[in-house]
């Protein structure tokens, strides 16, 4: 059985307090908020973030809501991969994270029905979708409890999952580098203001204490946020392994008139 159930979501603030609320009517187990500030209804980036946090938990049930199509017709699934299972909507923003923790991936449709809960029993299952706004509460949370009482080998056999071959896929874009130049993407902005890019640090770690052109404008290359001034801009590889635009006490993506999406050139060396 996983150790813990973690909470991941762009709610904010009450909306989880049900969700673990519904899973505890089922289960008394440990629960990890991972974060739920992650970008609002922005699947790419809460995917990025979830690629680099949950690989780090030991075997763990993974809930995961970050779903502007909640109500429309696509799925809820549960991804198996390896010892964890992940839960959420069928738009790809499980699928990084999965991948990273396991080669295979299997992936199962939670058959969710219609309807009002009776009473105030929400151990129902398969699941009720008693709102059409609130699946958190309604599916994702009874399914994350139900996959830690069954543990991921009962996923095959469980009377409401349906195994599929069929579901949203999503790859972060990849980086052009041809010597010593990059086109890269900034992949996700942090609390801090640091612009992660698509682009390895590998290409540029013989270069530390030297600069990178950035569109055309010299920044530092640091190993650290301290290496400069407060207040002055520099490049770094994060703890991610990729490039990242930063500033010493400030925020990288003003500085830089950067966001998530946005493309940029890098060049290095002589």
């Amino acid at each position: 059985m996983a150790a813990v159930i973690t909470l991941s979501s762009d709610f904010g603030s009450p909306y989880p307090a049900a969700m673990r609320a519904v899973i505890r009517q089922w289960t008394a187990t440990e629960l990890v908020d991972v974060a739920h500030d992650l970008p609002r209804q922005h699947v790419a980036e809460s995917a990025f973030w979830l690629r680099e946090v949950l690989p780090y938990f030991p075997p763990a049930v993974h809930l995961a809501v970050i779903d502007p199509g909640v109500g429309t017709d696509r799925d809820a699934i549960v991804v198996r991969a390896g010892a964890h299972a992940l839960i959420g909507p069928d738009n790809g923003v499980l699928v990084p994270a999965a991948r990273r923790l396991a080669d295979r991936v299997d992936v199962y449709r939670i058959d969710s029905r219609d309807g009002a809960v009776e009473g105030t029993d929400r151990t129902a299952w398969p699941p009720r979708t008693e709102s059409a706004t609130f699946h958190g509460r309604d599916v994702f949370a009874p399914a994350a409890a139900r996959v830690h009482e069954i543990g991921v080998d009962g996923l095959e056999t469980d009377d409401g999952l349906t195994p599929t071959g069929e579901y949203e896929s999503l790859a972060f874009p990849e980086p052009t580098v041809s010597g010593r130049e990059a086109t890269g993407t900034v992949l996700a902005v942090d609390g801090f203001g640091n612009a992660v890019t698509n682009v390895p640090g590998e290409h540029v770690a013989d270069h530390f204490g030297g600069a990178v052109t950035v569109d055309g404008r010299s920044v530092p290359l640091r190993r650290s946020y301290a290496a400069v001034e407060p207040g002055q801009p520099l490049l770094t590889v994060g703890s991610h392994g990729n490039v990242e635009l930063a500033v010493n006490q400030g925020r990288g993506s003003d500085a830089f008139g950067v966001d998530t999406g946005d493309q940029l050139r890098l060049s290095w060396g002589e």
